[in-house]
């Protein structure tokens, strides 16, 4: 499959430079095509000599166990999610009384335990949105200072 043309002519890298750095300035350059958005060195490059901007993004390790937690949560839920569902599905083809009594009681177990869940969530959600605000807070002080 071709590639498609661009319709800016101008837009199209067609004069090559071909330039050789040592090993540190390589590594620079492969740190930032590692922490940015550009695609290859020679795109940092690019961008370095035209003076366009580069977007950096980073990581915040502190981060790491709290969202580990969500996803857990977030794992826990689905199957509690399967769960009812499978429970509602036995009620529906239930013949007695007590089979259908026995899966509402069984399913609202169920519910009390979303409720747990949900309580933890939103319990790391306000403890994120805290961090969060204080980042943002110090951003804003340094950048007004």
């Amino acid at each position: 499959m071709p590639r498609k043309k661009l319709t800016n002519p101008e837009d199209i890298l067609s004069k090559p430079i071909i330039i050789r750095v040592n090993e540190a300035v390589f590594k620079r350059l492969q740190v930032l095509q590692k922490e940015s958005d550009c695609s290859s060195v020679g795109e940092v490059a690019r961008k370095i000599l035209s003076r366009e901007k580069i977007n950096c993004f980073y990581r915040d390790i502190s981060l790491n166990a709290p969202m580990e937690e969500m996803a857990l949560i977030r794992k826990e839920l689905k199957s509690i999610g399967i769960n009812i569902n499978q429970q509602t599905k036995y009620f529906h083809t239930s013949q007695s009384e007590a089979e259908r009594a026995f899966y509402t009681n069984r399913t609202a177990k169920l519910y009390q335990t979303i409720d747990e869940k949900v309580e933890q969530l939103l319990t790391l959600i306000f403890q994120l949105a805290e961090k969060w605000l204080q980042k943002s807070q110090a951003v804003k002080a340094s950048v007004e200072s």
